[in-house]
């Protein structure tokens, strides 16, 4: 199998660099040099976490208080990362128990009260069927009671309206604190104590997922066809730093088109159309391998096209 040509004219020139001092390496010793290697498709790809960098805001406006992280820390899943000035909404959550509080007593009181008139109410009427008592006075003492009755019932509506308050008192304190909603590394911290901020001006930090790397390279329209879910791929690094190859396999292939937006050429970019695909390591990378790097994708060839991945350990 052959190399079919690939529309960007540098990726093809860098492959065949590849390729060239794979063999000049292989060839020193007066060693024979071996066969070249074919592959079904070469497409550019960057390092990337599922699901990306993850950004910030903090929940509320305000005046920053205290920041808890630096950059480059650690953090877990609701660690807290910055609080804002707290003072406005202490005082909300403390009237609203104040609130609350009153709203118990009263009801606390009319149930007193109801349970007293009840208790008349019933002793009247019952002098009144035995002939001893009048019974308009039953009638009013009974009239009583209900309208206490209804007191009590309109009391415990204020005191639930009262306890919804406070909950909402208490939920707009804790958004005051900006929590880590998963475990990752805080790779950028943009406030400062003292500043203002709001949910709409920008990220206060960007955080990277604790999650496994993966590589999304842009596949050319012309290799779509070449390349299925499963197959065996390498990754080179871009850079020429000679970081070494990483076997992986492709986990999915887009099924939309769009414009590169990994070539630098403006020309090619414009008339280049791409769907994105993303391939899994078969084995943890090396930790200089950072989020972002530019890589070469290289799928299959003559030897393992469409071998099944390897196991992490394996």
């Amino acid at each position: 199998m052959t190399l079919r040509p690939l529309f960007p004219l540098s990726l093809a020139l860098t492959v065949s660099l590849l390729a060239a001092c794979s063999h000049d390496d292989a060839g020193k010793g007066n060693a024979p040099a071996p066969a070249s290697v074919s592959y079904a498709a070469v497409a550019r790809g960057r390092v990337d976490v599922e699901g990306g960098l993850l950004k910030l805001s903090m929940p509320r406006d305000g005046v920053v208080a205290e920041i808890k992280v630096h950059e480059g820390d650690h953090v877990h899943k609701g660690q807290v990362l910055a609080v804002l000035d707290t003072k406005p909404t202490q005082l909300a959550v403390n009237a609203a128990e104040a609130e609350q509080k009153q709203a118990q007593a009263q009801g606390r009181l009319l149930e007193v009260r109801l349970k007293a008139a009840q208790q008349r109410a019933s002793r009247l009427a019952q002098a009144a069927s035995a002939g001893a008592g009048d019974g308009q006075s039953a009638d009013d003492a009974r009239d009583a009671a209900q309208q206490l009755q209804g007191e009590l019932d309109n009391a415990r509506a204020a005191e639930a309206m009262a306890a919804q308050k406070l909950d909402a008192a208490r939920y707009e304190l804790a958004q005051r604190s900006l929590l880590a909603p998963i475990d990752a590394q805080i790779v950028e911290r943009d406030i400062q104590p003292g500043a203002a901020v709001s949910p709409q001006g920008g990220a206060a930090f960007v955080l990277l997922p604790e999650g496994a790397r993966i590589v999304r390279a842009e596949l050319n329209e012309s290799f779509v066809g070449a390349v299925s879910e499963g197959m065996h791929a390498t990754v080179v690094d871009d850079s020429g730093s000679g970081a070494p190859t990483l076997s992986a396999h492709v986990q999915r292939i887009g099924t939309v088109f769009g414009p590169s937006a990994l070539e630098e050429d403006p020309m090619i970019r414009a008339n280049t159309r791409t769907v994105e695909c993303v391939l899994a390591f078969d084995q943890p990378p090396p930790a200089s391998l950072r989020i972002g790097q530019r890589v070469i994708v290289q799928f299959g060839n003559s030897a393992d096209d469409h071998r099944p991945p390897a196991k992490p350990g394996s």
